[in-house]
Parts: structure tokens; sequence; C-alpha cells
């Protein structure tokens, strides 16, 4: 089949948005003063991390302003960040309940674990990257460019490490594009089933097969990649060698994805908070070198569903 390029504000390049203020909210006094509030009044309901919802997170100014970053990250370039989210003045519970206040204004909190886990702390645990079993989030190494499992990803910073560690962004779809305009017979490949790892086990359950391009209903596409998931999905018994044009296809792009016309690069500092379409962004994290405790990086990630 003949795959065409995929229109939109979706796709873009570094040069055209790393300037641009559409995506970037700084929280005024009043904003943070609206977020202490409210994470005040979750913790005398006593409302469960799960449960939260905008009414209980009420926001009376920064709401309005949070659905504008909620259509720019579902229909528009596919990313925001606020800015100045007051984490310095919390507890790690308020700040939980801050991470998932804010995000639920964007979509509902999905579940990152078997069980209803609202959100995962990010930080290096000493665990070895190169093991098959060893999630992304757990260790300081450099993170190849994917997408998580869900509509909307957010990540919120609350201590920055000390060298490194910055988080890169490109637009899956300008990258679909290049492939579909310089291989097409690349892209074709990239639209039939792969074997995927969700590094749970070593049975059968750990491995499934799910296309990287999946068409939508409005014309668009949905994009999914995680290269580390997926070269590891090759240590399933029951699954097949990649064929010569899957690992063709991976290494096309792999070059795209690093490549600096596509490369959006963010250093998260305390208080901010990226929200990314996972359809229609991938993202990495270069190698990072961490303070001595007690200042070790750390960060949440939140999962919302805004379909």
């Amino acid at each position: 089949m003949a795959i065409a390029q995929v229109l939109g504000p979706g796709r873009w390049l570094a040069a055209e948005v790393r300037d641009s203020d559409t995506w970037r909210l700084p929280l005024s006094e009043e904003h943070r003063l609206e977020v202490l509030e409210a994470v005040r009044a979750v913790e005398t309901v006593g409302t469960p991390l799960r449960q939260i919802t905008p009414d209980g997170f009420a926001l009376p100014t920064l709401g309005p302003l949070l659905r504008r970053v909620r259509e720019e990250v579902v229909d528009g370039h596919g990313f925001a960040l606020l800015q100045g989210v007051p984490v310095g003045q919390m507890s790690e519970r308020q700040r939980e309940i801050a991470g998932l206040g804010l995000g639920c204004h964007i979509g509902s909190i999905a579940s990152q674990g078997p069980g209803p886990v609202p959100l995962v702390h990010v930080r290096d645990t000493g665990a070895d990257p190169s093991q098959p079993r060893t999630r992304s989030y757990q260790h300081s190494g450099r993170l190849g460019f994917h997408s998580d499992p869900t509509d909307v990803v957010a990540l919120l910073c609350l201590r920055p490490a000390r060298s490194g560690g910055l988080s890169a962004l490109v637009s899956s779809v300008a990258v679909h594009n290049e492939v579909v305009r310089t291989r097409p017979d690349l892209a074709e490949v990239l639209y039939q089933p792969w074997w995927h790892d969700r590094r749970t086990g070593d049975g059968p359950d750990s491995f499934y097969t799910k296309p990287l391009c999946t068409p939508r209903q409005d014309g668009r596409v949905s994009i999914s990649y995680g290269p580390d998931y997926m070269r590891s999905a090759q240590r399933g018994a029951c699954v097949p060698p990649l064929t010569p044009a899957q690992g063709e296809a991976m290494d096309l792009l792999d070059r795209l994805t690093h490549d600096s016309r596509f490369v959006l690069t963010m250093d998260l500092r305390e208080g901010d908070m990226q929200l990314l379409n996972n359809h229609v962004v991938l993202h990495g994290r270069t190698a990072y070198q961490d303070h001595p405790e007690p200042d070790r990086r750390h960060l949440i990630r939140l999962w919302f569903i805004t379909g």
C-alpha cells in the first residue's frame, strides 16, 4: 500500500517551535496560590489520589488556561510546559496531589501498573539498564526516543540532576513523513505488526504485537515507538527475529530521531511540568550525573487519557 504523509500542527521541526510561546505557560503568583489552596482542599477532604477530579481541584483562574494547554497538547503541537508549580512549598504527598490535580484538567488519570497506581516516582535506583526487566525510569542512563502507552504523559520535576538529564522531543509525525518521503518501502513496514516487551516477566504474557503506526478515524496517525522495549522483546521464546526490513526501519528511525532538524530539548527545572501527546510526540532523555543524597534527581510521572 502507498503511505501518505500526515498533515496538521503535530508535524513540526525543532526550529519552528523552539522560540514559540504557544507551548509555555509560566504560572503567576495568583496561579501558584490557587494550586496550593487546591492541594490543601484535597488533603482536607481526604480524596484518594486516583479519584482527584477538576471539580475537586478547583483552579478559578488557572483552569481556563489549562483548557488551552489541553488543546495545544491534544490538537496542536502535542506538547506543553507549565513553569513554576510551587513544589518547594509542598510535602511529597502534596506534590503528588498537585501533579494529579493539574493533570486531571488535561485528561482523566490512568493507572501505571497492574493495580490502581496513579503515578510513578522517577529516580535512579541503581538498576542495570542492560537487564531485561529494568524499567526506563529506574536508572540514569540515556533513554532512546519512545512513546508511553497512554494518550498523555506528564513529568513534574521536583529536583533536577547535577548535570545532564535533558528531555528531548521529536514530532513523530514529522519523522513519519520523512520516512514516507525518503524510504516509502520502509514506511509500509511501520504499519505492520511488531513485537514489544512489557518487561513483566519471561513468559509469553510479557510479549505482544502492535504496529508502530495506526491510522485514526480523523485522518491522522497514532505513532507508537519504543526501541529499547522492542529490542528486548527478542529475548522471548515466542518472538521471531527482526526481519531485515524491520532492522533497517529501526536504524532509520533512530537516525532521524537524533537528527538536529527534529530534536527539541528541554532542561526541566524544579516546578516544571511537561505534558506530551504520545500519539504525535516521541521523547527521550540524555544520561545524567546526580547529586548525592538527599538531593538526587526526582520527577513524578503521570499518565492521562483524553479520549
